[in-house]
């Protein structure tokens, strides 16, 4: 804890780091597993070799696949953030997928016998029903960024591992516990914000208060 407080800058200059990689690659692997997970609902035959390909992707420890990258991506930042995006694609995709076959057939009917297009079925009536597994998917997602983004610092990507290789290299205990303190802390918290946010979009909640009220 000593170094954190007395080099609270860096700190604070690592963390924006790590949140930022985490973050950026976050989002576009839901940018693209979400849309790929529609498609997948669509034409059921795509289900085994997409996500037989994203499981195999998996099975890759995450440290060689970013080696992997490397050759096409460079020595930075880039390799570890696709690396990210390529590894949370299994994760988000299964869950997407279990959340959108979940959705009973008859409520997207009786949208359409509304008159809702196919636009608003998916925006007014499939998201509000698919977000609480969807969120538990980017909660799970998130935390094996967090971890990725860790590993990172080996390769010039930035961020707190940055004080765990520093650490090591260095026999820096105190840069050791920083990084693993703040890195836990990170995560701690990211995973208690989505939660938070699981909780308030579960449906159930909403039709509970509604009939309180």
């Amino acid at each position: 804890m000593n170094y954190i407080i007395k080099n609270p800058e860096d700190i604070i200059q690592l963390l924006l780091e790590h949140l930022q990689m985490t973050g950026l690659a976050v989002l576009i692997a839901i940018a693209i597993a979400l849309p790929l997970s529609a498609l997948i609902t669509r034409y059921r035959w795509l289900n085994i070799p997409v996500v037989g390909i994203l499981g195999i992707l998996y099975t890759i420890p995450s440290l060689a696949l970013i080696i992997l990258l490397v050759p096409l991506l460079g020595l930075n930042r880039q390799s570890v953030v696709v690396a990210m995006i390529l590894y949370t694609q299994v994760i988000l995709v299964r869950n997407f997928l279990v959340a959108l076959q979940s959705i009973d057939p008859e409520i997207l009917e009786a949208a359409r016998g509304m008159g809702m297009n196919s636009w608003q079925r998916w925006w007014w009536v499939q998201v509000p029903l698919i977000l609480p597994i969807g969120i538990a998917g980017i909660r799970l997602a998130t935390i094996v960024a967090i971890a990725i983004s860790t590993i990172g610092a080996k390769f010039g990507a930035g961020g707190l591992g940055v004080l765990l290789f520093d650490g090591v290299s260095q026999s820096r205990y105190d840069k050791i516990w920083a990084g693993a303190i703040t890195v836990a802390i990170l995560a701690f918290a990211l995973n208690g914000i989505l939660l938070g946010l699981q909780w308030l979009s579960n449906p159930q909640r909403k039709i509970k208060l509604m009939s309180d009220a």
